[in-house]
């Protein structure tokens, strides 16, 4: 019995070392510092790698800004002929309202989607077919031969709408007209 015994210990002692040797190999091989198995340092972080990589963001954001404000360029360009194009094509159309004065008589002719307020005198709607104007302050119609009402927001939405001057009168207009 005691034969076997001492026989696997020896094996085992033999397996165990075996395996340190192994063990060592291995650990050897890989040779830290190595091409294999690089020891970075923080100093190299820093002095290398960092500003490397932040040279190509800096790059990349700079290249892809300038693509943004020339997109940005362009688009305000073709807003800008849009707008006075329409400018143009529209007479005195305006994204603002404009204070107009009409004397006793006139007629101010509204373009489609002008927008009209009487602030100060008396005026009358001018259509020949129903609905005049559209009181978008009160939610309802005016039809042809009827005032308008102080401080109500009128538009026209259907071509050869005015309104008459009973008096002097003042109205805040945006969008299209012309004065007869």
């Amino acid at each position: 019995m005691k034969t076997k015994r001492s026989k696997t210990t020896a094996v085992a002692a033999l397996c165990l070392a075996g395996l340190c040797v192994v063990g060592a190999a291995t650990a050897a091989a890989a040779d830290p510092g190595s091409q294999g198995d690089p020891i970075v340092t923080l100093s190299y972080l820093n002095q290398t790698v960092t500003p490397s990589l932040m040279n190509k963001v800096d790059k990349a954001v700079s290249a892809n800004e300038k693509a943004l404000v020339d997109k940005l360029n362009a688009a305000i360009d073709s807003y800008t002929k849009q707008m006075d194009a329409a400018l143009q094509n529209g007479g005195t159309g305006s994204a603002a309202y404009s204070v107009v004065s009409l004397s006793s008589g006139q007629t101010m002719k509204l373009e489609v989607g002008c927008e009209v307020m009487l602030r100060v005198g008396s005026a009358s709607c001018v259509s020949s077919s129903s609905p005049g104007l559209i009181d978008t302050t009160g939610g309802t119609t005016l039809d042809g031969g009827k005032a308008l009402v102080k401080n109500h927001l009128y538009m026209a939405t259907i071509s050869d709408r005015s309104i008459k001057a009973n008096g002097a009168v003042k109205v805040l207009v945006r969008g299209g007209y012309s004065i007869h």
